[in-house]
């Protein structure tokens, strides 16, 4: 395999760094593992935390170096610190409790009590599998979860996708009710919306506990526990079964990129030590986020992690990870105001080559757990490498979300009037990914609305969306927006590297932006929902962007789009139009606002070509300025216009504001 400094010749300078990174990977595993899988050296999970025994008797297990006295308070005991349900120190820091089987029960709420030299607190289970809130005192506790009847898998795991069509969800949000939706309201509701827009992988986020539920679980404080407030362990089980009976995989939004600061729930001075999973000093203090830095070049942190990504995939069968915040990891200053502009930035001493090799090995563990499994990076520095394989010199992810896509769509919107927008720029922009690497493409995600932003389509139209998205309203406005929506998500889906992403609700043009309960809004979960009832009925514009959204994913599929190079034919400046390749299909978008062009003619392969798809149907809320499935032929003769190695010419109608995508028959 070419190695990333071959195929990347601005990779050259660097190829002892790279090299000297490999082998740091290679020595990290080696240490963990020697010759063994890695999965099998890591199982934390499995020794840490409350466990059943085979006798029924139950063992308590915590690390704790630099613990003097542990106790398990609880149910159990009436809260109370007795030498019944004391820990013992068992050596290397790790302390022991067994149990007879009758001293805890199901449901039973437990935490500890760890003293320390000076001090001492009550403290959830570092491997903690459940924690529940109190609804009236908002403190957490662990949970024993020990159910009768535990939950049996009925479907096999998705299978490979080597180009997601991925629909990125939170639970909570997912219900039009003001409230925290479940796994059941999701699995019931909006599971078969999924399966039916023809999406074919599901990306969940906030699955891993966090106690402020406007976090949008991003301050995790437990690992190792499924969020209780969407329900049980065996109701999102049942949940992920069915999507995988659906043929939808299941991507879980991992957090490894720091962990909430509070003491009573989260690892912060776990046994008093500020730094027992986290870097001492400042480096162990998120100076933005307020929250703790993991040590990633400690090994019992490794194992932590490293465990965390297997157990999530053993015992809720995920097939993949995003890996959130991945530039926070990778960076001492975090990237923050950082211009990554010069490959040096991406190995010199700014780099914590801890993380960087704790990536690496995580994502070698997800291909040995399952050889179909996944990973994603979230990441804004555009580290080379990051999203190469590793035996190419890179650090193993499978695909890296192409984060400035959305961010130029929002600056063309902002700054811009379509008028002026440059289809070189969008072109450029769109399709300007490194060659050795695969990648997520999204116009937005869940970042472009929350709280201080907007969905796309509210960016487009703002205030009108509340008088005027009924069909029968004439709004120039309203027209525009819903024209270059469809326009938009079209050409990022279909210029996308490797795989495509949506969030819940923007296909059919979710309004305003997300905000979640908090005190500046009065708790209020108006912002934290989504409007499915807006997308049904036929006399609101929204249901044809939702069926503009679901023709264009079940074609980029059916048609294997993703599966070629796109292929520029036609960057007309002058005429805004763009027109481009990919597999057995032509991509036509005029965007200019009031130009229509009949017999616009440009280089082509010689054919036949049908409309497959037209963003300016009436079923889609357009104006029907082309005939449904219309037929062209080529005609050969050399058109100054377009890929000049082709010598016949194609001449279609390019009404303005809108797509059409033609299939070569």
């Amino acid at each position: 395999m070419e190695k990333i400094y071959e195929t990347d010749p601005y990779l050259m300078p660097y190829q002892s760094a790279i090299e000297a990174r490999h082998r740091r990977i290679l020595d990290a595993r080696r240490k963990m593992a020697g010759d063994r899988p890695l999965r099998e050296a890591v199982n934390n999970h499995l020794y840490y935390g409350l466990h059943r025994c085979a006798d029924g008797s139950w063992v308590f297990r915590e690390w704790a170096p630099n613990a003097t006295r542990i106790y398990l308070v609880g149910d159990c005991n009436n809260w109370k610190r007795t030498e019944a349900y004391a820990l013992h120190p068992v050596g290397q820091g790790n302390w022991e409790l067994t149990l007879p089987a009758f001293f805890l029960s199901h449901g039973d709420l437990y935490k500890l009590y760890i003293e320390w030299p000076g001090g001492g607190g009550e403290r959830l289970p570092a491997y903690v599998t459940r924690a529940v809130q109190d609804p009236q005192t908002k403190v957490f506790a662990a949970q024993v979860w020990d159910p009768a009847e535990p939950y049996v898998w009925k479907h096999s795991r998705a299978g490979k996708r080597p180009h997601p069509m991925i629909y990125e969800c939170h639970i909570g949000m997912s219900s039009e009710e003001e409230k925290v939706a479940t796994f059941e309201d999701f699995r019931r509701d909006v599971l078969p919306r999924v399966k039916r827009l023809g999406y074919d992988t599901l990306q969940v986020m906030a699955l891993q506990e966090h106690p402020y539920y406007g976090s949008f679980g991003y301050q995790v404080s437990n690992f190792f526990a499924l969020s209780s407030r969407f329900g049980t362990p065996e109701e999102f089980k049942r949940l992920v079964d069915d999507a995988h009976g659906k043929g939808i995989a299941v991507v879980m939004d991992i957090v490894h990129s720091h962990s909430v600061a509070n003491e009573a729930e989260g690892l912060s001075r776990f046994d008093g030590r500020e730094d027992l999973y986290f870097y001492a000093g400042p480096q162990g203090h998120h100076p933005a986020w307020g929250s703790r830095c993991f040590d990633y070049g400690k090994d019992e942190t490794r194992y932590f992690l490293l465990s965390n990504v297997k157990y999530w995939m053993e015992e809720y069968h995920i097939d993949g990870f995003r890996f959130d915040g991945v530039t926070s990891m990778l960076y001492w200053d975090h990237g923050l105001g950082k211009d990554f502009g010069d490959y040096r930035l991406y190995f010199d001493e700014g780099v914590d080559e801890n993380a960087v090799t704790y990536l690496a090995l995580a994502n070698q563990l997800v291909h040995e757990m399952d050889p179909n499994g996944f990973t994603i990076a979230e990441d804004v520095s555009g580290m080379a490498g990051l999203a190469a394989p590793f035996a190419a010199g890179g650090i193993g992810f499978d695909f890296r979300m192409a984060m400035g896509v959305a961010d130029h769509w929002i600056k063309w919107i902002k700054e811009l009037p379509d008028e002026q927008w440059s289809v070189g720029e969008i072109w450029w922009q769109l399709t300007n990914k490194r060659a050795d690497e695969k990648t997520i493409s999204y116009a937005e995600c869940h970042d472009q609305a929350l709280v201080g932003d907007k969905t796309l389509i509210f960016r487009l139209m703002d205030k009108e969306m509340y008088f005027s998205m009924n069909l029968d309203s004439q709004n120039l406005v309203v027209d525009r927006g819903i024209a270059l929506h469809k326009m938009i998500r079209l050409v990022t889906a279909a210029t996308a590297g490797d795989g495509y992403l949506n969030f819940m609700g923007n296909e059919f043009g979710h309004p305003e932006w997300i905000d979640f309960p908090r005190e500046g809004n009065g708790w209020s979960f108006s912002h934290a929902r989504r409007q499915w009832s807006l997308s049904g009925p036929d006399y609101l514009r929204y249901s044809y962007l939702r069926r503009f959204d679901e023709a264009m994913v079940h074609l980029v599929r059916q048609e294997r789009i993703l599966f070629a190079k796109p292929e520029l034919l036609v960057q007309d400046e002058q005429k805004k139009i763009l027109i481009f390749k990919r597999g057995n299909c032509i991509f036509a978008l005029n965007f200019s606002a009031t130009g229509s062009f009949a017999d616009y003619g440009f280089a082509a392969p010689a054919g036949e070509w049908v409309d497959v798809l037209d963003s300016d149907e009436a079923r889609f809320n357009g104006f029907s300025r082309l005939a449904a499935g219309e037929h062209h032929s080529t005609v050969h003769e050399k058109s100054p216009n377009g890929d000049l190695r082709y010598d016949d010419t194609l001449y279609l109608y390019l009404p303005s504001r809108s797509a059409v995508v033609l299939k070569k028959l």
